[in-house]
């Protein structure tokens, strides 16, 4: 596999996880009548997953092989 196609397989790999996380059933796991230090649970959920998205982005991007 090249290098650039091995690049391509893992931000497919990075999307579907985001599908994933942002999906309903998932997302409903979170819907719940409590909060994070003052956060609501889903808003909470949604932030962080969003961060680690970026991170992972930044992680495969940045990745020297």
């Amino acid at each position: 596999m090249t290098p650039r196609a091995g690049l391509a397989a893992r931000l497919v790999a990075l999307f579907a996880l985001g599908v994933v996380l942002f999906n309903y059933p998932l997302l409903a796991l979170f819907d719940v009548a409590a909060s994070v230090l003052g956060v609501p649970v889903l808003y909470a959920y949604i932030f962080g997953a969003w961060a680690l998205l970026i991170v992972l982005f930044a992680f495969i991007v940045e990745r020297r092989d």
